[in-house]
């Protein structure tokens, strides 16, 4: 049997409500920015809910034709942008020599509902012959890899994971397990949704999932006494996961090493978790045990935090239950706090700013923590960025389905 391959991020890419590039999503997310603020993808009038984390001054045809992006959904456009962006930010140059072995993982939630809504409404009031040709390869979840595969020429091993919010992070993870057995020296991974539309507002709504509060500096406010919901994003999140043969051959800059990934289901309920994050914990265990450390050996927890009032205390049940006596010194923040909940992008996103935790040593906070539970005795790091010595960071997401996923990053060292 082969020798299992190191795996290391050398770059990212980012379109997020703090920011429509990677550098300016994590700066403002050490700002403890807040990225939520009106709805105006769609007309709220008849909704409950009126506020999203939307991007901003973002057109799409500053990054790519308007005639193709017209035959993108918009999860498909944020992937391929952010794709570029890592790829670009990795240095990668995929040509003949080494496209084989480039591949793509990029997974979405609900994948092209806009396209979906859009196609609707006109094959009820103009008939079937009036649905686009492109509606189906617009729509399915799998074509933001479709899209970035074809745009970047990678030709290597090439999926696209749905689990709901999970979706990100159990996305990077798969590509994470691809490079080490060795079948392929680089993955361009992650996550891309757009999901601010009318079906999604109102159907996350229907299921009492989404906050009704109408004001931004207290509607997404995870661990806090109050919270009723989290808060729609929008965006993309995606790394470049390489071998650590092939970015030392390279001189690519390294930001962190990918060391484990552990992936559980509750079997439990189709929205609810299991009590006290059964399945949460054994996923954070099982990467634990992947990264060969202990819980103790964490400093940094990206948390899943989704201002959901269950959801929170169970992670907080899990984290303590995994971490034990540990969790009392480690730190904790959710940037969902700032950015809402992406979905099937949260966890690109959320690595993303994991690993620039370590690069950095300094841990983005969770803002509005003006009221705090009771219930939550552990360190969130509130309202304000921190320094913190990091060898180890954790990124936790959890989604509808009983899904869980867990990553374990690490400071690298040659």
């Amino acid at each position: 049997m082969s020798k299992e391959q190191r795996v290391v991020i050398t770059g990212v890419g980012a379109l997020s409500p703090l920011g429509n590039d990677a550098k300016t999503s994590w700066d403002n997310a050490l700002k403890g920015v807040n990225g939520i603020d009106t709805l105006t993808r769609i007309d709220t009038s008849d909704y409950n809910v009126k506020l999203a984390g939307e991007l901003k001054d973002f057109d799409v045809e500053d990054y790519i034709d308007k005639k193709e992006a017209r035959r993108m959904d918009r999860f498909t456009q944020y992937a391929v942008i952010a794709a570029r962006e890592a790829v670009n930010d990795a240095k990668l140059t995929i040509d003949d020599n080494n496209a084989n072995n480039v591949g793509v993982w990029i997974g979405s939630g609900i994948g092209g509902m806009e396209t979906f809504e859009t196609a609707h409404n006109k094959l009820l009031k103009r008939g079937p012959r009036r649905v686009s040709p492109f509606f189906v390869p617009m729509l399915i979840a799998d074509m933001a890899t479709g899209q970035v595969s074809i745009d970047l020429g990678a030709k290597g091993p090439n999926g696209a994971t749905v689990t709901a919010c999970a979706t990100g992070t159990n996305s990077i993870g798969e590509a994470f397990k691809i490079i080490q057995r060795g079948d392929a020296d680089a993955m361009v991974t992650g996550g891309a949704e757009a999901p601010i539309t009318h079906m999604a507002i109102a159907g996350f709504t229907a299921s009492k999932a989404l906050s009704t509060n109408e004001d931004r500096e207290t509607a997404c406010r995870p661990f806090q006494e109050g919270r009723d919901g989290f808060v729609m994003g929008e965006g993309a999140g995606v790394v470049v996961l390489e071998s650590l043969e092939s970015a030392q051959k390279r001189g690519a800059e390294i930001y962190a090493e990918v060391v484990g990934y552990g992936s559980t289901g509750d079997a439990y309920h189709i929205t609810a978790p299991a009590p006290e994050g059964e399945g949460g914990s054994r996923a954070m265990q099982a990467a634990l045990e992947d990264a060969g450390i202990e819980a103790k050996d964490v400093q940094y927890l990206n948390a899943h935090g989704t201002s959901t009032p269950v959801g929170d205390l169970t992670e907080v049940q899990a984290i303590k239950n995994t971490f034990g006596e540990a969790s009392k010194s480690l730190k904790v923040s959710s940037t969902k706090s700032m950015t809402g909940h992406l979905l099937g992008a949260t966890g690109g996103i959320e690595a993303i700013f994991s690993a620039l935790s370590i690069r950095d040593q300094r841990v983005a906070p969770t803002i509005h923590a003006n009221s705090p539970d009771p219930e939550v005795d552990i360190d969130i790091v509130p309202n304000e960025a921190q320094d913190v010595a990091i060898t180890h960071a954790m990124s936790n997401s959890l989604g509808f389905g009983g899904h869980n996923a867990v990553l374990v990053f690490k400071k690298f060292e040659d």
